[in-house]
């Protein structure tokens, strides 16, 4: 008999929508329906546990998503609280998480909550799972990468390990099957890194250059945000303001022979020095000229370095950045299968922001030093940089190429 789902509705705001998390639980708890007898008590050590995250908002997103997974699936699917779950339980809810039902997935990124007449109300596009729509419009079942599972049990095992220092738990259920895991695969080869062709990338600059041309007021910025996510490889959460830093126009810096840098702030709260390339500064220089500012920033500018388009401050939200990059892929795509070029554009339908960062690393380190992309791109070890050259491959490949099926007497 087939099993079936209802969609779950959400539970955890942003933190500065919660002043008192035992308040915020039980408001929360009154109108979401069934749960266990201890949901109440796991969900404030959750906003406890988050609370520690605060300082980024791309952490907090990420343990925010993870927990409250979880949580939805014990209260709703397995009829427990935290302390109930067991080892063969995270191995299920494992199983459920790279199959979720369809009332669990959505096709769109979308905010838990929005603000009406100032109040928060619970957004019903919001899923707990996105997965992209397929050529029909039929959003398929998702599988979680490699990469993602390993996010959840390394996210997970953090969050009942604090639970077990409250001492709210006893055990963390995530460590019994971690370790003789079936589902994490240990490669004995390097994952190909994930970036778009050059021609992807070329219709993709070339559409979006047509959407700055023919609707600048809105499209210069998205125009000079591709840029930067290609040209300095840049993280989303580098480019908008958050806890952590608030980018600006005066980042640009020149220094005393005239070479222009970008500060910026990224993962784990450290700040580096971007190199800025004459092309990426005609991009800027063309940005700040529709902007209405001087061609070049000056020291101390506090100008935001992606403002608003309605309303006055910077940027402060990644998805919205998602979203301009996604439309821009969408358009290229179609632009390409209208060129008869549907095969070469396939790509584009799967593709994420990051990949420009990917691509943008990728082709740099075909001509510069290593150790000058590492910097760059704020990798945290040479190993991570290593990873974008492809080199090696390409001769192992060759080597093989003309290998015969039959050999020669």
């Amino acid at each position: 008999m087939k099993t079936e789902y209802q969609t779950p509705t959400p539970l955890i705001d942003q933190l500065d929508e919660i002043s008192n998390p035992l308040s915020y639980a039980r408001r929360t708890l009154s109108t979401y329906g069934a749960s266990p007898s201890d949901a109440f008590d796991d969900l404030v050590h959750t906003i406890t546990f988050l609370q520690a995250y605060n300082g980024s908002t791309a952490t907090f997103n990420s343990y925010r998503r993870e927990t409250e997974r979880l949580l939805q699936w014990c209260w709703t699917i397995q009829k427990k609280s935290l302390g109930e779950l067991t080892r063969q339980d995270l191995e299920a809810y494992v199983h459920f998480c790279q199959n979720p039902p369809k009332a669990w997935t959505g096709s769109v990124q979308a905010p838990r909550f929005l603000s009406k007449n100032g109040e928060r109300t619970i957004n019903p596009k919001w899923r707990p799972f996105v997965s992209k729509p397929d050529k029909l419009g039929n959003i398929p079942s998702m599988a979680l990468s490699q990469k993602s599972l390993q996010s959840l049990f390394a996210v997970l095992s953090t969050y009942f390990n604090f639970l077990i220092q409250e001492d709210y738990l006893k055990l963390n259920p995530v460590s019994l099957i971690r370790q003789k895991s079936k589902f994490l695969q240990r490669h004995a080869y390097q994952e190909p890194v994930r970036r778009l062709s050059n021609l992807q990338w070329d219709f993709i600059l070339e559409t979006v250059e047509q959407l700055a041309e023919t609707n600048p007021a809105e499209h210069e910025r998205t125009l000079f945000v591709m840029k930067c996510l290609f040209g300095m490889y840049l993280r989303i959460s580098e480019l908008v303001a958050d806890e952590r830093s608030a980018p600006v126009m005066g980042d640009f810096q020149q220094d005393q022979d005239g070479n222009w840098w970008l500060r910026v702030v990224g993962k784990g709260n450290k700040a580096r020095m971007v190199t800025v390339s004459d092309d990426m500064m005609s991009a800027l220089r063309r940005y700040r000229t529709h902007l209405t500012l001087p061609p070049t920033p000056y020291v101390g500018e506090l100008t935001p370095l992606l403002p608003k388009l309605r309303g006055r401050g910077p940027v402060t939200s990644t998805r919205q950045v998602r979203y301009l990059v996604q439309k821009c892929f969408d358009l290229a795509y179609e632009r390409m299968s209208e060129q008869g070029l549907k095969e070469e554009a396939q790509e584009l339908k799967v593709s994420t922001v990051h990949w420009l960062r990917h691509t943008g690393i990728s082709e740099d380190v075909k001509f510069r030093p290593k150790e000058h992309v590492r910097e760059d791109a704020g990798h945290a070890s040479m190993a991570t940089t290593d990873r974008y050259i492809d080199t090696e491959m390409r001769e192992r490949h060759a080597s093989a190429r003309h290998k015969k099926l039959k050999p020669e007497l």
